[in-house]
């Protein structure tokens, strides 16, 4: 499974790459805002900086939401750097925008993903990547975990190339989760990824291990 890290912040980032295991990076307006990032140039300049410093792919979105003004968009970013991938909402025009974008060779990724009909669709018209956003679901009630496993199992029955990347994971047992059904990509704050690095007969064991050491090198 490969980690994305969903952020804008280029602290989280690096600490993401020195820790070692980082895949990619997934960002979007909201992520931009709150890192105080504002305007086109300083956005596009942000991506740029993001993409120098990750050794993978790192989603960049559009904000249209017609077809002439996603392709125009989706191009300007997929100029910036080889590492950017088109992110595009599920929507009508976002499809046939993705099917233009594929023929391109554009690499894409298909947001707000909440059924595995709309997964479908996306595979068929050329997407890299699909996000299924499984901890919003959890907040209506229905099961994330389920959708994942839907699209895993379709997209295997058929072949599709295109990536399940499981967005919206919000803490280690849905990560875990993503990771035994197959899920490609999971993409999560950088607090998920630290948290596998935790669990109590670890910090017991070592302690135990150091205090023995230092009693009998006294």
């Amino acid at each position: 499974m490969k980690f994305f890290i969903d952020t804008a912040n280029l602290k989280e980032i690096q600490e993401a790459v020195e820790l070692g295991v980082l895949d990619g990076v997934t960002t979007n307006p909201s992520l931009m805002a709150k890192e105080g990032i504002k305007g086109t140039d300083a956005v596009m300049s942000h991506y740029r900086q993001i993409c120098e410093m990750v050794d993978g792919d790192v989603s960049a979105e559009v904000i249209a939401t017609d077809y002439e003004g996603i392709i125009r968009e989706g191009e300007a970013l997929a100029e910036l750097h080889p590492n950017i991938v088109v992110k595009v909402p599920m929507i009508r025009d976002g499809v046939k925008a993705i099917r233009y974008f594929s023929e391109k060779g554009i690499k894409t990724n298909c947001t707000l993903i909440f059924s595995a009909g709309q997964a479908l669709l996306a595979a068929k018209a050329g997407a890299t990547y699909v996000s299924p956003f499984v901890g919003r679901l959890d907040d209506i009630g229905a099961d994330g975990m389920l959708l994942i496993q839907q699209i895993v199992d379709i997209f295997s029955n058929y072949g599709y190339p295109t990536q399940v990347l499981a967005a919206s994971v919000r803490h280690v047992p849905h990560l875990i989760q993503c990771a035994e059904l197959g899920a490609d990509v999971a993409t999560c704050p950088l607090s998920v990824i630290t948290g596998l690095l935790h669990h109590p007969l670890t910090d017991k064991g070592l302690a135990t291990f150091l205090a023995d050491h230092k009693r009998v090198n006294e």
